[in-house]
């Protein structure tokens, strides 16, 4: 798999760009803050409809612009499909793959699978649960989009839920609480039933990526303790004990509808939805102590690395090679992590890279590299392409189209 086409509009900051790409290593250079990032941030959004850095879409959309469009052509297995997304500064985004509308955006999932190596992978393992839970959610974005869905459904639940609870205290006060109890009863159905397939489908992901995690770990710290990774759920043990998939969603939301039950008095005194994979965690763990709060600087980045590295070996035993991004990481490494991850995105079909120092990047990383700078000529400031060596001839050699400030 290999993206062959990127265009972007009113995209962070690039008001406008096109890249034609080939299953090779492509390098971006270019000083901290120029718009490397948004580049693989923009490919990142189309494989799992949301982005590395931020939560909301608000921040992807160009300042002063209503929308940003990203289009990527991919091409799998001698198969070409294009995605267009419209990301919308407030409202509803829109998607259309061979120019043809869908319904809804998730729809795009799984055409285009990705695996991002980014600085921001420390927070995977010294971060709180919420990062590792969206790791997770990643994977099965790019694994299982039906399942995908079933998380996006689950939030609008929670969010409405939540609000229900946060009021349910004061109405019952009011004498409403045969009102309160029965649109509770409801909404703890959805919460359950779409809780579960949250949590199976995760669960399947943990259960299959673990192997390759510790196999991962142990290459890149070989001396260190054994790495694992294992899924907690705040249902407890009958929940943790499942192997997930569809077959375990019976199973898993009889457990969430009781334990809904056991704590709906805490839940109506706190305001608080405290049962649901919103408040699960992936146990990440070296040896017999919790990588979080043990794990030295450097274990921590191995892990960080190996976590990645697993999800490369998983998307692969999917039966697809997906394309690797690395965001400036080289330069968050050290000699003997860099040609560590250098050997093994060596034989990947399609490799992006970022860096803000070229002789970070290490001697055996080759490829194309395409120069990014920045100008304020037409207006506001905004990235742009200075220098692409796949374009030169030595027999003639333009000038390039913009330039780099300097210090």
């Amino acid at each position: 798999m290999f993206v062959r086409e990127l265009s972007l509009r009113d995209y962070r900051s690039w008001p406008a760009a096109e890249f034609t790409l080939a299953p090779e290593t492509t390098v971006f250079v270019g000083r901290n803050g120029f718009g490397k990032t948004n580049l693989l941030e923009s490919l990142f959004y189309v494989s799992t409809l949301r982005s590395h850095r931020v939560s909301a879409d608000a921040p992807l959309v160009r300042s002063g612009c209503e929308a940003a469009k990203v289009s990527v052509t991919v091409e799998n297995d001698g198969r070409e499909l294009t995605v267009d997304l419209t990301i919308a500064a407030s409202g509803a985004n829109k998607a259309a793959i061979n120019t043809r509308p869908v319904r809804r955006t998730r729809e795009v999932l799984g055409i285009l699978r990705t695996v991002l190596f980014a600085p921001e992978d420390l927070s995977l393992v010294r971060g709180d649960p919420g990062e590792r839970r969206r790791f997770v959610d990643e994977l099965v974005a790019q694994l299982r989009p039906i399942a995908a869905g079933a998380k996006a459904d689950y939030d609008r639940v929670l969010r409405q839920r939540s609000a229900l609870l946060k009021t349910a205290g004061a109405a019952m006060r009011r004498g409403e609480t045969d009102s309160v109890l029965s649109t509770l009863d409801v909404w703890d159905g959805h919460l359950a039933e779409l809780g579960a397939q949250v949590t199976a489908a995760r669960l399947a992901v943990v259960r299959q990526i673990a192997p390759h995690v510790t196999g991962g770990y142990a290459s890149i710290a070989p001396h260190s303790r054994p790495a694992t990774i294992a899924y907690r759920s705040a249902a407890g043990l009958e929940v943790d004990a499942s192997d997930g998939g569809d077959e375990a969603i019976p199973h898993i939301r009889d457990v969430l509808a009781d334990r809904l039950v056991q704590m709906r008095s805490k839940e109506i005194d706190r305001g608080l939805c405290l049962v649901g994979p919103h408040r699960d965690d992936v146990e990440l763990v070296l040896g017999d102590e919790p990588a979080k709060g043990f794990a030295s600087h450097g274990e921590s980045w191995s892990f960080a690395l190996a976590l990645r590295l697993a999800s490369v070996e998983l998307l692969r035993d999917d039966g697809v090679d997906p394309v690797i991004m690395l965001d400036d990481v080289f330069a968050e490494l050290d000699v003997r992590r860099r040609e560590k991850l250098a050997e093994f995105t060596a034989g990947t079909e399609q490799l992006l890279v970022t860096a803000a120092v070229a002789d970070d990047i290490p001697a055996s990383v080759g490829g194309r590299r395409v120069t990014i700078g920045v100008s304020d000529d037409d207006g506001p400031r905004h990235s742009l392409v200075v220098d692409d060596d796949s374009m030169r001839d030595d027999s003639l050699v333009d000038e390039p189209s913009g330039e780099v400030p300097s210090e």
